[in-house]
Order: C-alpha cells, then structure tokens, then sequence
C-alpha cells in the first residue's frame, strides 16, 4: 500500500504547474551570481557536517550559478531561484548530516527549496523560512527535522507545494497554514503531530493531494473535505481520529485514492459512497465501524483496490453483479463480524490479484478461482476450511504469497506443489505431516523467502540445506522434528529469524550458525541440545532475541553482547549454563559486561 501512496503522489506532483523541471527552465541563461546569495549558500554548507552524497562538494568557485553547483539553478539577474538537493531514500550510505542554516532564508528570490531524503539533517525548520515569500515548492522530505512546525510559513502566500513529511516534527498542525490559498498539496505525514486539524484548512480551495498521515491527530475528520472540489489524494490513516464520517466527502466526484485506516473511526459507510465515481483505492482498514457494507460500492466503476478490514462489518455482503466494481484487483474483509461460509462467485469468478479474507469463518474445503493465473497474494487464514491442498494450487503462476495459517488443513507436505515464483507461504497452526524434505530440497526455489510451518504434525529430520537459497524466515517450530541441525544452515546466508523451537532435535548446537550474519532472531528453545552455545554466534551482530531454554546445554554463555545481556530466562532450565546473565562459571571471576 505505500507504494501505491508513492505512486499517487509522484503523479500527483508531476501534474502541478510550476515543479521542479519547469522551475529549472525557466532560469536558464543566469547572470553572474550574486555575493549575498552565495554567502547564504555556504552559510548553509558550513552547518552540514557530514555529506556523503558528495553533492556539496562542487560547492567551490566564486560563481554559484555557472552550473556547477550542484542543485543550484539561477534566474538571469544571477539570483538563486532553485536549491534542490535530493539524496536517495533507500540507500542509509547516502545522507547529509547537520542542521538548516537560517541563512537560506535570506535568498530573497528562491521559488523552489528542495531538502529530501538526507536523513540526518536534524533541528528545526528555520523561522527564517518565513521571509521566502517568492517561494512556490517547499519539499523538506524524509530528513530527521525536529520541533514544531513553524507558524511563519503560513505568510509563503505562493506556495504551491509543502512537504515536511518523513521527519520527527511534532506540535499542532499550524492554523496560519490556511493562509495558504493556492497551495495544491500538502504532506505532513510521519512525523509526531498532533492536536486536530485545523478548521483553517477550510480556505485550502485548490487543494488536490492531501496527507497527514502516520501522525498523532486527534478529533473529527472536517466536513470542509467536502469543500475540495479538485481533490484527488487524500491521507489521513494511522492517527487518533474518531467520530462518524463526514457526509460531505462523499459528493468528491474527482477523488481518486482514500485512505483512513487505523484510526477510531465509527459508524457506518454512508449509501453514498457509491458516488465517488473517480474513486480507484478505498481504504478504512483498522476501525470501528459496523453494520452492513453498502450496495451501493457496486457502483464503483474504477475501483481497484478495496480494503474494510479489522472492522465490525456485519453480514450480509452486499450482492455484486458481474458487472459491478468492474475494475477490482485487490479485496480485503478480513477479521470483522462475518460468517461467509463460502467465498462469495463475486470474489472466486473475478481476474484478482489480492484476495483477503482471514477470520471471515469460512468453512469446508479450500475455494476454487475461475482465474487462479491472475492471483499473486491469498490470505485465507483464522478460518474452518478442512481438507486437502493438493490441487488448491494447480495454474495459480503468478502466486507469491500465500497464508493458510490456522484452519483444520490436513495434508502431508508431499501433496504440495507451490508455483515456482512463489516468496512466502504460510500454513502454520493446522494439522499438516510429513516430512520437511518435500519443501526443503535442491528443487526449492530461489524465490522464496518466508516458510511457517509451525504448529502442525511434521516428523522427520531437517534435511541438508543446498546453496542458492534465500531464506530469510523459517518456522518449523512445535512440530515433531527429531535429529541434528545439519552444519549446512550456513547456507542460508539471507536468513533473518530461525525459530525450531518445541521439538525433539538432538545434538550440538552447530558452529556454521554464527555465519548467519543477518540473523536477528534464534529461537532454539524446548528442544534437547546438548554441549555448549558456540562462541561462533558472537560474530552475529544483529541479533536482537535468542532463546536457548529448557534444553540440555552446559558450560559458559558467549560472554559478549547480546548474549550476556538477555533475560536469564532466555537461558534457564538447561543442565549447566553459567557466566552471565546466569551465576559465574566455577572457579571464574564474573567480568562486568562488555
């Protein structure tokens, strides 16, 4: 889902009048730069005490708009007008560490100011900002920006853009941001604020992305949303807010995407839902709402992604015809009050990418999909289906996830064909047998990543784990696995959480599992280990829980972090562990902890 935010809002920003290219060509030919602008310039790379994008080192020479400063772009009097400095979001070795030097606020031309993506640029956002009042597009973006949201920016009356998402700002929302009447996106989302919105917002007419998401806002969603004729974005999930939904949201005929998950939200949907005919993602996931889904979201001709989960929704589901949500791809009712039995022909004889239907108490064997070829995710779990697998998966080709987990499966993992490009399957807590060999052997694919499996009637031993895996999580535990972890674990170089705890499994602890550097997580407990905890595990240097408990292991704990910092607990009922945080070995000093 927050790719398709992403999605949404570069879209978004790539329509507006005035971004970031436009910007660029309409200074070209810059005269010679100006003293004053470049001393704020550099007032301003005096404060970034770390970069490695190596952007601001072609910050040198004495022209500033001759082109090679890097993100800096003039207008023809030689006055900066464009600062765009942008890192990569994804990669942690690229940032800028320091603060926001106040001197950008005296570059009395500047249209665009773009910060984003640096990281580790911390402090508040200069009051100075306030004097920028020829600016159009303010982008502080996914930085480490602190305090409150300066009210100042409220006199940038041009302002077309602000986003100060992606920072650790906290406070109330500023009224003074109401000011700004021809402002056609705003982003304040992930940050730390909170308080209401502000009924100031009102004056926002031109409004058309909106997203205040992963925040601490409180109150009612205003009615004024209704006033936003040309909105289409509009973020507001993951806060505090409560109360029933204003009508007047639902007469946005232009509105293209809703997100209002996670929040305290009650009440019911409104019939008129069915009138936001542009609308193509609904999402109001993680509330409180009841009562019956309307028929009316039949109506909604572009829809293509629908996710009502986590809520109280009540049977019935409302009749779809064939031709109603002609557009879906995506559904999710999972968890709320319905008793659905069977999965609905509206859902199982449509072309679906993602269906979710977990703890909807379905029972009998598993469905079957007119067109398993188009379905790459499935979560049926938290439900009564029974049976067998064994043709469940025949022709679904583009699977890559899928979720079974706590039903009353019973099957042996022999009868399991999973599709080749599958990622992650998930069937633990049902009453599967057999051996681990029939999804763990040299045809296992390159592609998957997640194996659960907990929870079930599995025997047999791990089999050798071959190279070329990329396992990154892998749960057989509670299961009746007997015999040895083969040295050849090491294998699974990508492995992050390794959990084969409640078995029978025999033998030493192997010394080829410290050279699983990504693991985080180790859960070897209830088992009937012997020997020590090999000193190879210190060379894992993520590792935030392990447990060895209740197993037949002795001698001294690595005396190193973490593993003489975790709870004693993680350690007890074991023949003879000793050094911290158990009591010291014999005839040995107990050390303080490195």
């Amino acid at each position: 889902m927050q790719i398709l935010v992403w999605v949404f809002e570069v879209l978004f920003i790539s329509s507006l009048v005035g971004v970031f290219p436009l910007s660029l060509a309409e200074t070209t030919s810059p005269g010679v730069c100006s003293e004053a602008d470049r001393a704020a310039l550099l007032a301003f790379k005096a404060k970034i005490v770390k970069d490695t994008t190596g952007i601001l080192s072609s910050w040198i020479g004495r022209d500033c708009c001759g082109g090679d400063w890097e993100g800096v772009q003039c207008n023809p009097a030689g006055r900066v007008a464009t600062l765009a400095l942008q890192g990569p979001v994804k990669d942690s070795s690229m940032y800028m560490k320091g603060t926001l030097s106040s001197s950008l606020g005296s570059l009395p031309f500047l249209q665009v100011l773009v910060i984003s993506g640096m990281k580790l640029i911390t402090g508040p956002i200069p009051d100075s900002f306030s004097k920028l009042t020829r600016l159009t597009q303010l982008v502080l973006e996914d930085n480490s920006l602190q305090g409150n949201i300066p009210s100042g920016l409220g006199l940038l009356s041009h302002l077309q853009t602000l986003s100060l998402a992606g920072n650790h700002l906290k406070g109330p929302v500023p009224p003074s941001l109401g000011n700004l009447r021809n402002l056609g996106m705003i982003n304040l989302g992930r940050n730390s604020l909170s308080g209401p919105i502000p009924a100031s917002l009102k004056n926002l007419h031109l409004l058309q992305s909106f997203d205040l998401s992963f925040n601490s806002l409180s109150g009612f969603i205003p009615e004024f949303l209704g006033q936003f004729r040309n909105i289409t974005f509009i973020d507001l999930s993951n806060n505090q807010l409560s109360a029933h939904l204003p009508i007047s949201m639902f007469n946005l005929v232009s509105l293209s995407y809703l997100s209002l998950s996670h929040n305290l939200l009650t009440g019911t949907i409104p019939e008129q839902v069915g009138n936001l005919k542009s609308l193509t993602s609904l999402s109001l996931s993680s509330n409180k709402f009841i009562g019956h889904i309307p028929a009316s979201i039949s109506r909604l001709q572009n829809l293509w992604s629908l996710n009502l989960s986590r809520n109280g929704f009540s049977d019935p589901l409302p009749d779809v015809s064939n031709r109603g949500i002609p557009s879906l791809l995506s559904i999710d009712l999972s968890f709320n009050n319905l008793s659905l039995g069977t999965v609905p022909k509206w859902i199982t004889d449509r072309q679906l990418s993602d269906v979710n239907l977990a703890g909807c108490k379905l029972r009998g064997s598993l469905p079957r999909f007119t067109r398993p070829d188009s379905l790459s995710s499935i979560d049926l779990s938290n439900n009564f289906l029974t049976g067998s697998i064994s043709t469940f998966f025949t022709k679904m080709t583009s699977l890559q996830k899928v979720k079974l987990s706590n039903n009353l499966l019973k099957f042996d993992l022999s009868e399991l064909k999973v599709p080749d490009g599958i990622s992650s399957i998930d069937l633990h807590s049902n009453q599967v047998c057999g051996s681990l060999s029939s999804i763990l052997n040299n045809r296992t694919s390159s592609f998957l990543e997640v194996i659960d499996v907990s929870n079930n009637l599995i025997s047999g031993t791990i089999p050798e784990f071959s190279e070329g895996l990329n396992l990154k999580e892998l749960n057989i535990g509670s299961n009746k696995i007997a015999g040895q972890i083969p040295s050849s674990i090491s294998n699974l170089i990508e492995l992050e959480r390794l959990d084969v705890s409640r078995n029978l499994i025999t033998g030493t602890i192997p010394m080829s599992l410290g050279r699983l550097a990504n693991l985080h997580w180790l859960d070897l407990s209830i088992n009937r280990f012997t020997g020590r905890i090999p000193t190879s595990l210190l060379g894992i240097k993520f590792m935030r829980h392990a447990s060895f408990r209740a197993n037949r292991l002795c001698g001294e704990i690595p005396q190193g972090r973490p593993y003489n910092i975790f709870p004693a607990s993680a350690y007890a009922h074991n023949l003879c562990l000793c050094g911290k945080p158990m009591p010291p070995c014999r005839g040995k000093k107990q050390e303080t902890s490195q």
